[in-house]
């Protein structure tokens, strides 16, 4: 009988989201490709230190430990490398214990098509131009900062804290139809179609199935033993928050936290929520955020961002 992906929460994963690949992906910009192959071959015994996803891949894992949720998240390392490259990558997940035996390693060829293959619910990579196709095929997908504060050893007692996974609105969970009226006509006119469109939904962006799947699984749990907490952290203020609140209670879907900013910074915020990962559509947001949690920017295709 073959292995069933509909009803478990599938991770894509690239081996620089999941490792500190930094050193290795600078060979290759330098010295191209062969040399790239060559050096982890030549290394591939040497673990790799953990990468910006690391903690939360790691922690996702966790919950197939939990009663009852046996298989439910798997985790896919998809990755341009070659398979020959990639020995290197399975030893370290090897060392570190993680529940990760399936890959997809196309050698140079484009990510995208195997993605919905393999029922993916969210895709994370340092490769934008995959992530963007990815977002084009109807997937949650974002760049990964692979910057900042995560070089660093993370402790084992991580992976069994409640994950804690927050996102922007507009873009992310939600379609960029209000934006786009925003960045073409200013906030006077943002907030006048958000008034009198309070009562009507948002139409869905590309997070909101992820989001729909993650709070399917916050309802099989006690309120108490949650594994997974989400947290809204938007720009958007009154009166363009009633829309928001609306739209989330009609697609039934659990948003633990909510912040309504209205141009505060999100730095802080993420900080104190204590996010695993946060999804912005907006370079200015999500690489602030990367100064104090684990960022991806989720490129919308055709549009400029705003740099407020």
């Amino acid at each position: 009988m073959a292995y069933e992906l509909d009803k478990k929460l599938v991770i894509g994963v690239s081996s620089r989201a999941l490792f500190d690949m930094s050193m290795e992906n600078d060979i290759f910009e330098r010295q191209g490709v062969e040399a790239f192959c060559k050096y982890q071959v030549e290394h591939e015994n040497e673990v790799l230190g953990p990468g910006p996803g690391f903690a939360l891949i790691r922690s996702l894992l966790h919950i197939n430990k939990l009663p009852g949720q046996e298989g439910r998240v798997e985790v896919i390392i998809m990755s341009r490398n070659s398979a020959d490259t990639s020995l290197r990558v399975f030893n370290s997940i090897e060392h570190y214990g993680l529940d990760i035996t399936r890959a997809a390693l196309a050698s140079g060829a484009q990510l995208a098509p195997y993605l919905n293959a393999f029922k993916t619910d969210l895709f994370l990579s340092a490769y934008e131009d995959d992530v963007t196709s990815a977002i084009r095929a109807g997937i949650a997908a974002g760049v990964i900062y692979s910057d900042g504060i995560h070089h660093y050893s993370i402790p084992e007692k991580e992976e069994k804290a409640q994950i804690r996974i927050a996102f922007d609105g507009d873009a992310v969970l939600f379609s960029d139809e209000s934006e786009r009226i925003f960045q073409e006509n200013g906030l006077e006119a943002f907030e006048a179609n958000e008034r009198e469109n309070a009562k009507d939904t948002l139409k869905q962006g590309p997070f909101a199935k992820l989001l729909k799947t993650i709070s399917d699984l916050q309802k099989e749990f006690p309120p108490d033993k949650v594994p997974i907490r989400t947290a809204l952290v938007t720009s958007r203020n009154a009166p363009a928050h009633e829309r928001v609140i609306r739209t989330l209670r009609a697609w039934n879907v659990r948003i633990d936290e909510a912040f309504f900013l209205g141009g505060v910074s999100k730095k802080d915020v993420l900080e104190a929520f204590g996010a695993q990962i946060f999804f912005d559509d907006q370079a200015v947001h999500t690489e602030r955020a990367s100064e104090v949690v684990p960022a991806a920017r989720v490129p919308s295709a055709g549009r400029e961002e705003r740099k407020d």
